[in-house]
């Protein structure tokens, strides 16, 4: 749709209503009996117009200035539009946080943050083009406003459109943003240029043509056919290189500069010494990016010759292939403008956002795209003094407060998400103002380290926690260590078991380094768990010639020299894959495989020692062992609920349940009969438990 004739209101858009598609139709209605700044909304929807950006967009832009000045009216039509709609007029509102933020004066080198943060919040990159036609619109209007005023939205366009509007290649905008933020800020340096360049504004036009004409016919004698197009320099950028490379005006080489754009690279170098045959080319004003591309990939060739008169005159060669590549940011050259490192995922999203200006067929792919493509995987969270940090999506607070500083994540001990008391494991989402609750002294806790509570997901944080605590006594750390070991083995009703190979298998000379890697966190209880579960399980003996070892599908053991046989798991110690077991025959119902160390075992085989067998794991382990738990806590509104969340959400079953209130004490006893996998997926269950509120000791039973 082509757009009207910039106009000071919006008069001529409703004068087309009857052409105009009803989205953008209806939205220039409700305009009409409300006092929205006719002049820029009209310049906003002609520049998207130019941008060619659909009606959606368009009506947008006008809701969302309904929306400022008329709330109830917006409210009213809110429900009525479509979703896609609502979420263009909610992407502009949400923005308005970040000015806000700018607005503060947030400190130097906040500006980044501040960008991308609106880019993570934004989820549909249309309403970027919304934001930057708006600003440029009041930026045209600034002379008008307060000297401070004009400087402010000077200030923000400088640190926040312009450089969005380069990275998007919205080039139209770019260069007018740049210049009008540059005259607000710097109105006499503004001033000195712009004298400088209209004192030769005729000239330079004139000298652009003569130059493109005679280049032109050189190039097409050679048999070379190129587009060319003379390059325009703004003012903002003529300063920004005379400070870069501290040259005078008047050693600007592309104040008049020329761009060739040709089929291949063989015609570049073609095109290049057709430049050169036909001027003077300047020493050391060469540079082959074709040959040795920049860092980021840019591709092109440079050159300054003394063209006709004998001024100088820069001219730029590439394929129309480089010059798709750089100016859709596969180079990312806006990063070798703006300066800063180096982020694969942050410039893929920004070259998928530069090819949403390409001309599209199907509008409905944008939309399928736009949810997907968007998605972060970081969120970026704000300080209240307005800075900007970004972590891992899924990070929690203290994750957060080791991020802003090693002391703040050591002293906190608490956090307020937009103004609300979290607990230490929320997880912020992107644009949540973040402040962390410290103590003067303060150190950090061990149950940080642990996987179960979910205080630290980042390994930077936790390397930070760890440091901490080898800072400390060795002593310390080895107490600490081995009351976790024990209290892991005994509610695993492990402690029997045989230890003396776990520190080769962690690759430690000696327990006392296994227990001081498990208080640091460098080892997990689960971990033990696991490998304790491994070594428990002895070496099947080989069998005698006649024996077949029988693998139960049922109940997954391996029987040595019996046949097929009925085989249960004893209820009296409820073995899992991994305990070291042996079988008793019973009379009528096959064999009941019990723990090597199961009490009543061993009182069966004082009496009937023949009926003792051996049994070993198999190789094809069942997915589900029964095993009962008993919880200790004090009793609170709630607790049982938590605690069979928690069972549920760790893929575990509960088959059957029982409690006991001790009213005189306060306290609470629950039992459960769960089917788990293995030890692992127990030990992590028992950790969670213990990690709930009231909860004081969790372990398993029913061992003989």
């Amino acid at each position: 749709m082509a757009p009207p004739v910039t106009s000071t209101s919006l008069q001529p858009w409703r004068d087309r209503a009857g052409t105009l598609p009803p989205v953008l139709a209806e939205a220039l209605q409700a305009c009409a009996a409300h006092p929205v700044p006719e002049a820029e909304c009209a310049d906003v929807l002609d520049l998207l117009g130019m941008l060619g950006c659909d009606a959606q967009t368009q009506a947008a832009a006008l809701w969302f200035e309904l929306a400022r000045i008329a709330p109830a009216l917006w409210k009213t039509h809110a429900a009525k539009l479509p979703a896609e709609l609502q979420r263009l007029v909610g992407g502009q509102q949400a923005a308005e946080q970040v000015w806000a933020l700018h607005a503060q004066r947030a400190p130097e080198g906040a500006a980044e943050g501040l960008r991308r943060l609106l880019l993570a919040i934004v989820r549909d990159l249309r309403v970027v083009f919304v934001l930057l036609a708006r600003q440029l619109a009041r930026m045209r209007a600034a002379a008008s406003l307060p000297a401070e005023q004009a400087a402010a939205l000077a200030r923000l366009t400088r640190d926040i459109h312009a450089p969005l509007a380069n990275r998007l290649g919205i080039w139209q905008l770019k260069w007018e943003l740049e210049d009008l933020a540059f005259r607000f800020l710097q109105l006499d340096t503004y001033r000195r240029i712009a004298k400088l360049l209209d004192e030769r504004r005729s000239d330079r036009e004139s000298f652009i043509r003569e130059s493109l004409d005679e280049l032109q016919r050189s190039l097409a004698a050679a048999g070379i056919h190129a587009e060319l197009a003379g390059r325009p320099k703004h003012i903002y950028s003529i300063w920004k290189k005379m400070q870069r490379k501290s040259l005078d005006f008047s050693d600007m080489y592309d104040i008049r500069a020329v761009r060739v754009l040709v089929d291949n690279i063989t015609d570049c170098y073609a095109a290049l010494g057709v430049v050169h045959a036909r001027w003077p080319h300047l020493p050391g004003e060469f540079d082959d990016y074709i040959a040795r591309p920049k860092a980021n990939g840019y591709q092109s060739l440079h050159t300054a010759v003394l063209g006709p008169e004998g001024k100088t005159l820069e001219v730029q060669i590439r394929t129309h292939e480089m010059h798709r590549a750089n100016e859709l940011g596969v180079a990312a050259h806006w990063r070798y403008k703006e300066g800063g490192s180096s982020d694969a995922e942050f410039e893929a999203k920004i070259a998928w956002m530069r090819k949403l200006l390409e001309p599209r067929g199907d509008d409905s792919a944008l939309a399928a795209e736009l949810h997907t493509e968007l998605l972060e995987d970081r969120v970026y969270l704000l300080t209240p003094k307005g800075e900007v940090f970004d972590l891992a999506r899924g990070s929690t607070v203290l994750d957060f407060a080791y991020l802003v500083h090693t002391e703040v994540g050591h002293r906190c001990r608490g956090a307020k998400v937009n103004g609300r008391i979290v607990p230490l494991t929320f997880q912020p989402q992107s644009g949540d103002r973040v402040e962390i609750l410290t103590t003067k002294i303060g150190e950090p806790s061990r149950d940080w380290l642990s996987p179960h509570h979910g205080y630290l997901t980042t390994s930077r944080a936790k390397d930070k926690v760890r440091a901490w605590f080898r800072r400390i006594a060795h002593d310390a750390n080895l107490a600490v260590g081995r009351s976790m070991f024990e209290r892991e083995l005994k509610r695993l009703a492990l402690s029997g078991a045989d230890v003396s190979k776990l520190p080769a298998h962690f690759h430690l000379q000696t327990h006392d380094e296994l227990l001081i890697a498990l208080a640091l966190g460098e080892i997990t209880p689960g971990q033990i768990a696991r490998v304790v579960q491994e070594a428990a399980q002895p070496p099947a003996p080989p069998p005698p010639v006649t024996a077949r070892p029988v693998t139960l599908d049922r109940s997954a053991l391996s029987i040595e020299g019996i046949g097929n046989l009925l085989t249960t798991l004893a209820r009296c110690c409820q073995p899992l894959p991994g305990d070291s077991v042996r079988g008793f025959i019973t009379k009528g119902r096959g064999v009941s495989v019990h723990r090597a160390d199961c009490g009543s075992l061993a009182r069966l085989a004082r009496r009937d020692p023949d009926r003792v067998i051996e049994v070993n794991w198999g190789s094809a382990a069942s997915q589900a062992y029964e095993v009962d738990i008993e919880l200790r806590g004090y009793d609170r509104k709630g607790l049982q609920k938590d605690v069979t969340s928690v069972v549920s959400n760790a893929g575990t079953h509960i088959i059957a349940s029982s409690s006991r209130l001790f009213a005189h004490t306060g306290e609470v006893e629950m039992r459960f009969t769960l089917r788990v996998r293995d030890f692992e997926q127990l030990s992590t269950l028992l950790g969670k438990l213990l990690a709930l509120p009231n909860v004081i000791d969790v372990r398993r039973v029913g061992v003989g």
